[in-house]
């Protein structure tokens, strides 16, 4: 692949690529600033023609892995495409010029968006209500754990300050629990599955509840839910269920019917909106009935077909200035309403797609569950180890055949964890790509190891020193100028 100059590089002395019109207003009231706080001499900035500026940022993004460009099967994340229509549908004047300031009577059909939606989210979940006021994944875990903590605490049950986490559970679960101040409680995990012995025997009336999702992130389904639903709930305790995974469920099974009486959804992965690059997300949380007084407020109310913001006294708390991102929501409403009677096909096509990827690879690499899977599956680096390969290799040789690679070394329970996501959105023509690269993949580490360890070989970079780019990072031109000279 040809080197793409840097645009300092396309830099030529007095070139101008925008400016703006004289207005002949002159400057006036102009604040008193200390001498040092001026510039000795002008910024150091590129001057190109807009031509120029336009085809280097053209020439850069094409030279991104995405969705658009090709497979993604990034494991937990949930990388899948999403419709145009989408964002045409958050792309109308009406939606995106709102201000969250403005008269209630001025967004009527914004706030019924809303209500519908959250509505929506109810029949989807099993649950009794839905507040879409939190902004990410991440986000609605600490608002779900808020709202468990307000529960006990209205109670007057305050000696609950435990919450149980199987050590197969996202990072960000323990993270949650103790931002709140609870205390966290590992459980291991029995053949990728939560160990119901170990679990009742860390349960008492200390157990707030317990962070799970179902499919789990080894991507088995937990057969014993119903089961772990009566232990916990029997000692008091709340079942929290964190819905990265919630995408091969769709139409087919809710949490609220195995137990759960709490839950966050990421409508930014299962409902088909953008992710990456740290936002924009959604976060919507659930919960049971019973739960429904200690949502977070405002929670969007109808009456006599006109909608409001009621503000409960017992709320959990206020979560953010306003409600939630709102054009993330109109995109997966928008989702929703395309596939309407579709949705009970997503969930299956997902889980096909896994399995089908699962049981083509599993004579070449090392499976963490030889079983059925969800939606996604988690292999153990090769089988053959005498080439030494790690998982950090298979992951960069993708990259010289225009895919992205799985997510690797997660979850953290294996060695060389490669999770592998397909989602339902992709053919078998794809797949059958995916599957025919990594058995190329296992046969070049049997026959010429080398190239593996040294991909990837047609990117705009090799290998790079991933530990030096993190600790002595160049972040600007003058400083990568001299490097180049020396």
């Amino acid at each position: 692949m040809t080197y793409t100059k840097l645009v300092f590089e396309l830099s030529s002395p007095g070139r101008v690529g925008y400016q703006l019109a004289e207005t002949g207003i002159t400057k006036t009231n102009q604040p008193s600033l200390d001498a040092s706080l001026f510039r000795q001499e002008p910024a150091s900035l590129p001057e190109v023609s807009e031509l120029d500026i336009v085809r280097h940022y053209t020439k850069v993004s094409q030279k991104n892995i995405g969705i658009e460009s090709g497979f993604y099967p990034l494991g937990s994340c949930t990388m899948k495409y999403n419709p145009k229509i989408n964002d045409e549908m958050a792309s109308l004047d009406g939606f995106k010029l709102i201000h969250p300031t403005q008269p209630l009577e001025t967004i009527q059909p914004l706030l019924k968006i809303y209500y519908d939606m959250a509505n929506m989210l109810n029949e989807v979940t099993g649950m009794g209500g839905t507040s879409l006021n939190t902004f990410a994944g991440a986000h609605g875990e600490l608002v779900g754990l808020m709202i468990m903590k307000s529960y006990h605490e209205a109670r007057g049950d305050h000696q609950r300050t435990k919450v149980v986490i199987p050590d197969s559970a996202h990072g960000t679960n323990p993270a949650s629990a103790m931002m709140l101040g609870y205390e966290t409680i590992t459980i291991k995990s029995k053949n990728g599955m939560v160990d119901v012995d170990a679990l009742k025997q860390v349960l008492n009336h200390q157990v707030a509840g317990i962070m799970l999702t179902n499919p789990n992130t080894v991507g088995l389904f937990e057969k014993d839910i119903l089961t772990i639903a009566k232990l916990v709930h029997d000692v008091g305790g709340l079942l929290y269920y964190d819905g990265a995974n919630l995408n091969p469920l769709l139409g087919l099974a809710r949490p609220g019917d195995m137990g759960f009486d709490i839950m966050h959804m990421n409508l930014h992965k299962t409902f088909s909106t953008p992710h990456g690059g740290g936002g924009p997300g959604s976060g919507p949380v659930s919960v049971a009935k019973h739960l429904v007084p200690y949502l977070p407020k405002p929670v969007v109310v109808k009456d006599n077909n006109q909608y409001r913001f009621d503000y409960p006294s017992t709320s959990c708390g206020q979560v953010g200035g306003f409600y939630g991102n709102f054009l993330v929501v109109i995109r997966a409403y928008s989702y929703i309403r395309t596939v309407a009677q579709d949705l009970m096909n997503v969930g299956p096509n997902a889980v096909l797609n896994a399995n089908y990827i699962q049981a083509s690879l599993k004579d070449l690499y090392k499976l963490v569950a030889d079983q059925p899977c969800m939606h996604e599956f988690v292999m153990n680096g090769l089988i053959d180890q005498t080439s030494g390969l790690k998982t950090l290799d298979i992951a960069k040789r993708c990259l010289d055949f225009g895919i992205h690679a799985p997510t690797i070394y997660f979850p953290l329970l294996f060695d060389q964890s490669i999770m592998v996501e397909p989602t339902e959105v992709e053919s078998k023509e794809t797949l059958d790509e995916f599957i025919k690269i990594f058995r190329q993949i296992a046969q070049e580490a049997s026959t010429t190891p080398d190239v593996v360890k040294t991909a990837p070989h047609h990117t705009p970079v090799g290998r790079l020193d991933e530990v030096s780019a993190a600790r002595t990072p160049v972040l600007h031109y003058q400083a990568l100028t001299k490097i180049k000279e020396n």
